[in-house]
């Protein structure tokens, strides 16, 4: 029988990216369209991303943008809880609990993400790559339209498929532009672009990104440029569930002929003694040796609708992101040779070699146990977190004032910021002994909603009550109904001498 060649045997693949030629150039890849009923789940799971993508930032509550995340302010709004710089730490926490999740999640499940959520693949393949086969037709007519020479139908579908790749990503660096400033400033910024030429210089830049991105740079961004892909290589392990080719099954591949019947053992003891003919009863049934081609038929399928352009039936590769796309063309050449689905499926490794289903190994034991905490300090976090911020701080250079009336006083600075959608009076009130409380400019202080404001006050004791150097107070702040927030403070004295 034949040798099986698994995909550990040739490793000669590994040596070249498929979109780079051997002259150092860049080889473009154009896959044949997709069909199949993983690639309709992706395009209808696509038109759902899409409607909540373009849809996110029309949607307000309390009268603000429900996601917003505005890097030059500092101010982050999400799902209408808003949080400011005093709120870092929480974002700290949600990052690394984010990260252990992509880890945890790649370790299971490989780079699921990239082909069936990321914004890339889904404007690349789901946008852009479906107009392209509505202009220049599929990968055979793509081919042939490059090699075409520059008449009008060349011209023709290169200047329409370049105004609306272009469009496109304008629409596209705005919605972006909205998911920072918000989709109000932005309609604003679109009213009067003679008010805002900086801003529009520098959407113009962000949708000549985007535009390099979609018609020329592609399936590059994650072969060359995203991180995650090559976080895998350190991730996946032999039970990461991943778009894999069932080589025991499929080798040794093989086209459909001759060579795929099956040999049969010409025993002796297989023969009747008692007569010649070859109908006797008693002779026995042949029996199969072995068959010489797996079911893999060779005819590269697969990869002709590859997006980054590897043969699959190599084993997981850098390039790969778990489109599918292959997947469904592997079945559909399955269906039409009548064999069964699945030689390129999900699976794992150890799935395929040794048919072990996944596994709660100790290593997901130990991320998910991680992330269990992580996403409990982050819920505790987001509960405990108080509407109202305070920082109190005695003014810089100053320690204390004694007074013609006989009282010592501290001046101090306050500042509140209001992460609520409303207006909050406040008012200040000694807790822990007899005192005053001064302000100074503004006796009744009102924080507007989603602002900040700084207070200056005096506060005035006793010289009795001040027994030391430093002597701890309690200051409650109140709203019109009940008390918000309890901060405390050194007040500093006059030392005093056994």
């Amino acid at each position: 029988m034949a040798e099986i060649i698994t995909p550990y045997t040739q490793e000669s693949f590994r040596d070249s990216v498929a979109t780079i030629t051997k002259e150092g150039k860049r080889n473009f890849i154009n896959p044949k369209k997709p069909k199949g009923r993983l690639y309709n789940l992706r395009t209808w799971f696509s038109v759902f991303y899409l409607m909540i993508f373009f849809t996110l930032p029309f949607i307000k509550l309390h009268g603000e943008p429900l996601l917003m995340i505005n890097i030059l302010e500092r101010r982050f709004i999400i799902f209408g809880m808003i949080f400011w710089p005093q709120d870092f730490f929480i974002f700290g926490i949600a990052m690394l609990t984010f990260i252990v999740f992509i880890i945890l999640f790649t370790v299971v499940f490989g780079r699921i993400f990239c082909g069936w959520a990321c914004p890339q693949t889904i404007f690349m393949e789901m946008v852009f790559r479906k107009i392209e086969y509505w202009i220049d037709g599929d990968s055979t007519k793509q081919k042939n339209l490059k090699k075409m020479p520059w008449n009008t139908e060349k011209i023709s579908k290169r200047s329409l498929k370049f105004i609306i790749f272009f469009l496109l990503s304008f629409i596209i660096a705005n919605f972006f532009l909205a998911y920072l400033i918000g989709m109000d400033q932005l309609l604003n910024y679109v009213e009067h672009p003679a008010d805002n030429v900086a801003t529009l210089v520098s959407l113009m830049i962000f949708t000549s990104v985007f535009f390099f991105v979609y018609w020329w740079f592609r399936e590059q961004v994650c072969i060359v440029v995203c991180p995650y892909g090559r976080l895998q290589g350190v991730l996946l392990d032999k039970n990461s569930i991943v778009v894999a080719y069932d080589y025991k099954r499929g080798e040794p591949r093989g086209k459909i002929g001759k060579s795929t019947q099956v040999k049969v053992e010409d025993k002796p003891e297989n023969k009747c003694d008692d007569c010649e003919s070859s109908s006797c009863s008693k002779q026995e049934t042949p029996v199969p040796v072995a068959q010489l081609n797996g079911d893999c038929i060779d005819c590269f399928a697969c990869v002709r609708v590859c997006p980054t352009g590897i043969d699959i039936r190599n084993g997981t590769q850098l390039e790969c992101v778990n489109c599918t796309a292959c997947i469904d063309a592997c079945d559909a050449i399955m269906t039409s040779v009548h064999k069964p689905e699945g030689l390129i499926r999900y699976a794992s490794e150890n799935t395929i070699k040794e048919g072990i289903q996944l596994k709660f190994t100790n290593r997901i034991k130990a991320y998910t146990a991680i992330l269990t905490l992580l996403i409990s300090l982050l819920v505790f976090l987001m509960v405990s977190r108080s509407d109202l911020d305070a920082t109190l701080m005695r003014t810089a250079g100053m320690t204390y004032t004694s007074l013609p009336d006989g009282r010592i006083s501290n001046l101090y600075n306050l500042k509140l910021a209001n992460k609520t959608h409303d207006n909050i009076p406040v008012f200040l009130k000694l807790e822990n002994l007899p005192g005053e409380i001064q302000l100074i400019n503004n006796n009744n202080p009102v924080i507007k909603k989603e602002d900040y404001i700084t207070l200056q006050f005096f506060v005035k004791l006793n010289r009795k009550d001040v027994i030391n150097w430093e002597t701890p107070i309690v200051i409650g702040l109140y709203d019109s109904t009940k008390k918000i927030k309890t901060i405390t403070a050194k007040f500093i004295g006059p030392e005093v001498y056994q």
